[in-house]
């Protein structure tokens, strides 16, 4: 039982370190390439996080659902009458403008 005990004695903090060198080799490797992503050393400490923690599962599985997801330019944005034979771009005026200018 001495080598079991033993075993369990540094999992956590051999699992520990292990992530930690984990991590220190991409920040080194990802200042030499340039490359984008998550390192994995950041998905391990999130999925770890998220055994432990329900409500960081729904986060990650957001920020996933939101990665997919198109932005579009229109979202949010006006409606716009553009005519591109002219050249011409009609924009609604708001009220407070139309009250201002009829002063």
């Amino acid at each position: 039982m001495d080598a079991v005990e033993t075993v369990l004695a540094w999992s956590i903090p051999g699992g520990t370190l292990t992530v930690v060198g984990v991590a220190v080799y991409e920040l080194l490797r990802q200042k030499r390439r340039k490359r984008k992503g998550t390192p994995l050393a950041t998905t391990t400490v999130n999925e770890i996080t998220a055994m432990f923690y329900g409500s960081k599962r729904m986060e990650l599985d957001y920020r996933d659902s939101v990665a997919v997801m198109r932005e579009e330019e229109s979202q949010g944005a006006p409606p716009l009458r553009v005519d591109l034979d002219d050249g011409v771009v009609r924009l609604p005026r708001s009220p407070d403008q139309r009250d201002v200018s009829a002063d």
